[in-house]
Formats: structure tokens, sequence, C-alpha cells
């Protein structure tokens, strides 16, 4: 498919897991969409795979989106083959298609972006919990602008076939936002925001950004007690820069030189706070001061069948998590706020 014949609004949605195997406990998927045309990629963190949570999500991500939504094509995944995003499509006039059963490449699009992007900046690893989501929001922020505005990427123009080899021809290497701007299909109001926002961005700025936050996702992957890098200037990080490559990525998926296997950080057991982790929150920001002993006085006295003075340890530790990402300013906005920095 040529991508000048295709109307940069028909986006390919997918979900990727961050986690692996089968292991017991939730964790946090990423909902990914990319444009077919452009090549313009969003994600946000979900902390639970329902389809409430995917059509807000949507929401969140097509309200920021350059253009409008025209269609979505998704896979074959229950979260998404549901009536609740089928009626959320069908108010709002956008086309539901759907991928072949067990053909993932005609939603080549998207699963490569799923690699190229997500895996790229993030890595492998299992992340569960507020916390980690907060940070992925933050990540994902800044990533979405560094990607769409200076990221270039190949665009296949033609495939030819010659017996056992194939040969591949490209396009020129262009960004996201330069593909829209060529568009005579997208309107100059559009071509004008874009221009106006890539303007006030700073590549190194973004890129400090996205590496503190990789940064603070693999302490707080790598071991719960570790305490979160505090954050580097900007000037030692461009001092840094021609030799970070020597050290490798800092994203979890970055192997030690020593050799030794990184802890275990997935879940064998449900977590005990997993349904009421939100009430709890609201507990500690009306009262911060109140101790884990207290939190689990109220739980008890609200859910007598379900907690008892065995889980105090486990919210001890969850509750000190939360105290240092605080006094850390790791909580960040959620993923509809723009990390916006402005040019030197």
């Amino acid at each position: 498919m040529d991508w000048k014949d295709t109307e940069p609004r028909y986006l390919e949605i997918d979900l990727v897991a961050h986690c692996g195997g089968s292991v017991t406990g939730s964790f946090i998927n990423s909902l990914v969409v990319t444009d077919v045309c452009s090549g313009w990629t969003k994600a946000i963190p979900l902390l639970a795979r329902e389809q409430s949570l995917v059509v807000e999500g949507l929401e969140a991500i097509s309200r920021g989106f350059p253009v409008s939504v025209r269609g979505i094509d998704l896979d074959n995944d229950s979260v998404f083959i549901n009536e609740t995003l089928f009626e959320y499509c069908a108010d709002r006039g956008i086309e539901f298609t759907r991928s072949r059963a067990y053909r993932k490449n005609d939603q080549a699009w998207i699963e490569q972006k799923n690699g190229s992007v997500i895996r790229r900046f993030v890595g492998h690893e299992r992340y569960s919990g507020p916390m980690a989501g907060q940070i992925l929001a933050h990540l994902y922020g800044a990533m979405r602008l560094y990607v769409n505005h200076f990221q270039p990427s190949f665009q296949l123009l033609e495939r030819t076939r010659d017996g056992s080899s194939v040969k591949k021809r490209y396009r020129k290497p262009a960004t996201p936002c330069d593909r829209l701007l060529e568009r005579d299909d997208v309107s100059e109001e559009v071509k004008r925001g874009l221009e106006s926002s890539r303007a006030r961005l700073d590549p190194i700025s973004l890129l400090h950004t996205i590496r503190e936050a990789q940064s603070a996702l693999s302490a707080f992957n790598a071991d719960d007690s570790a305490s979160v890098p505090s954050s580097e200037s900007q000037e030692h990080f461009l001092s840094r820069l021609p030799e970070l490559w020597r050290e490798g990525e800092v994203r979890p998926t970055h192997t030690s030189r020593d050799g030794r296997s990184a802890p275990r950080t997935w879940r064998s057991r449900p977590d005990p706070f997993e349904g009421v982790w939100c009430e709890i929150l609201k507990w500690l920001q009306k009262h911060p001061d109140i101790t884990a002993s207290a939190l689990l006085e109220r739980l008890m006295r609200r859910y007598p069948a379900r907690y008892s003075r065995r889980q105090l340890r486990t919210l001890q530790r969850r509750v000190r998590q939360w105290r240092r990402v605080v006094a850390r300013q790791l909580v960040y906005a959620s993923a509809e706020q723009s990390v916006m920095v402005e040019a030197d």
C-alpha cells in the first residue's frame, strides 16, 4: 500500500503487555495507536485490560491527534472486539475494522511500532501498580514528541520478488510530522499548528527527559527497596551524551556487564490490595502522615473477612514506595499532559 494513497486518518491500535510468561497478578498494558499514512504514534499506560478503559484511552488519544480519526483497525483481542468499543465507534462515525485471525501481518504498521518505539524505549520487563504507570505516562509524553517530530523512519516504496530473493526500495527517511506537512489533504491550519509545536521543542531536552524517565523506571523495576536516582542537570547530560553509547541503554532490558541476572520483580501470588489501592491512595492524599497500621485498621473494619494483621508488612512496603515516589517528585501527570519543552 502506498502511503500517499492512504488518508492520514486511519489508525491501527494494539495493546502491548508489559509482562511475560504465565504469572499471577495484573500488569500494566500500553495502548498504542499509529497512523497508517504518516506513522504518527501515541501510547498511554493502562493499569488493567478492561474495555471501558480502552475506550477512555482512545478518547484521550484522539483528542491529541493532529488529524481527525476516520477509522480504526484492531486485532481480535477480546478487549477490542466488544459492544462497548463498537458502539463508541458507531456514535462517532468511526469505521471499525479488524484483522484476520492469526494473521499478525495484517497489522504490520502497529506491530512495527510496538518493537521500534515501545519496546525500544521501555523494554520487556513487567510493571504493575499506579507508580510505575505514572512513570510510564511521563516517559510516553516525552517519547511521543520526540518520535513524531524528530525521529525519521523509512517507509516501503515497493517490494519485488525474484525467485527466493526479495528486493525492497524505501522512500527517503522522514518524520511523521514531515509526512503530514507534505500532504495536500491536510489543512493549512493543522500544518501551522504542527510547525508551531515543533518550533517550540528542543530534541536534546526531550532526550534528557526520556533518559531520566528510563532511569527512574529501571530503578523502580530493578529493586523495590532501591532509592530512585536523583535527576541530573541537562548540562551534565549533554556532557555525557557522546559516551552514553558505551554504557548501554538505561532501559530495563540492558544487561549488566558482570553477567548477573536481575532479581525477580514479578508477583508470585495475588496482590491483596489490588482492588482497594485507589481507596488507600485517597486516604494517603487526605492524610499523608497516616501510618500503614492505621490504614490496615480501616481496611479491617471495612472488609473484615478479607484483611488481617498478616498483611501489615506488605502494606508498609507499599506505603513506603508511594512516599518515596512523592518525595522524589515522580508522581507525574496523566497521559493527557504534554511534555512541552521550550527551545533554548
